[in-house]
């Protein structure tokens, strides 16, 4: 047993002052507020929140998702030093062929607990919201094709992005809700009316919410207006001050303080430096912590990682308790991860230090410190 004593903590009821967690293994016993009930093994002078889940990332620290082994644990290993502790992994458009590889590779690291699952974000996107995808990749879903990739993944296919305005698009939608994979709209120029047409399907995740998609104009509010109104679909955003006007990442928390979801959309460069890099099958400039497709003014991806968009939040005005649960509890809920993102008897032992500022000071993962570990009084 250990027994972790902080100065505040993030359970189950939201931020607290002193408060303590016990875990024996790799699994979480108890917790509570105020004093702890016995000597502790641990003093932290911080914040120990639940570790940070990204569902939506492509990679980091010179690797990406999608190549060998060695590149996933890298991509994790570099992102775990940043407080985020479960990881989904996401694959840019490519071939099915090429796909079906990763997606075979990914599932292997998806059973050996590595990663918590797969993203498939394309090939079923628009050509005019493609972003960093290749567009003779893109293509109608074909449910042929859907089955297939999720038969390579053996259950391990938690989420797939779809443009709602491709043909067959609404039936995909029903298919992958009836097989239990999350289906989120995304790099879309859907009218508002085929976007409800999605959600009515299943569809219950937004990609990156207004990124790879139109804006909100009076008489054409597209994609963005339907996915906010409805509470049953997820928001995600990319937090970073680039892809989102820190003012709109304000505003959009606050009004749906339930459903926002902190993602990184990462590509090799985060936690690494700038550089020329290859994403998916397109070349990438990295150039001050910003990623564009080469030659152009297309983002290409993030260099974020969730502790980042964690500050860059609570600096652009969103409650820190809000902001906190938007990378913790809300993306595991949003795609059915019930054993991480809280503080909860019965869920893994990860656990985030952070100190006044939101930095990350030390990082549990499964019952082990890793280093630095905090200090012990």
């Amino acid at each position: 047993m250990t027994l972790v004593a902080a100065s505040r903590l993030l359970g189950q009821g939201g931020l607290t002052g002193p408060g303590w967690v016990e875990v024996a293994g790799e699994r979480i016993v108890a917790w509570g507020e105020g004093t702890p009930p016995g000597v502790p093994d641990q003093a932290v002078d911080g914040l120990v929140a639940p570790g940070y889940v990204d569902v939506h990332c492509h990679g980091g620290g010179g690797a990406s998702f999608g190549d060998d082994r060695a590149a996933i644990e890298q991509v994790v290993a570099t992102h775990r030093a940043h407080g985020t502790t479960t990881m989904v992994g996401s694959l840019v458009t490519g071939t099915i062929e090429d796909l079906e590889r990763a997606v075979t590779v990914m599932a292997r690291a998806v059973g050996d607990g590595v990663i918590a699952g797969i993203h498939l974000e394309g090939p079923w996107l628009s050509v005019a919201y493609k972003g960093a995808h290749p567009a003779e990749r893109l293509r109608d879903p074909d449910i042929a094709e859907v089955d297939r990739l999720l038969a390579a993944g053996h259950g391990t296919v938690r989420m797939v992005t779809i443009a709602a305005e491709r043909t067959g698009a609404a039936a995909a939608v029903a298919h992958l809700a009836a097989a239990g994979v999350m289906a989120a709209v995304g790099h879309t120029g859907a009218e508002y009316d085929a976007t409800r047409a999605a959600i009515a399907a299943g569809a219950r995740g937004a990609t990156h919410l207004y990124n790879g998609m139109p804006d909100i104009l009076h008489r054409t509010p597209g994609p963005a207006l339907a996915l906010l109104e409805d509470d049953r679909v997820w928001l995600e955003l990319v937090a970073d001050g680039h892809h989102v006007h820190p003012a709109l990442i304000a505003y959009t928390m606050a009004a749906h303080p339930d459903r926002v979801v902190l993602v990184t959309d990462a590509m090799q460069a985060a936690g690494y430096r700038d550089g020329d890099y290859i994403l998916g099958e397109l070349p990438v400039e990295v150039r001050d912590g910003i990623a564009h497709v080469a030659g152009t003014t297309t983002i290409a991806g993030s260099t974020l990682t969730l502790d980042r968009a964690v500050r860059t939040a609570i600096g652009a005005g969103v409650d820190p308790e809000i902001a906190l649960a938007a990378a913790t509890s809300h993306p595991a809920d949003y795609l059915g991860l019930p054993d991480v993102g809280r503080i909860a008897p019965g869920t893994w032992a990860d656990l985030v230090v952070l100190d006044g500022g939101y930095n990350v000071q030390a990082v549990m993962h499964r019952g082990t410190w890793l280093p630095p570990s905090p200090q012990g009084d």
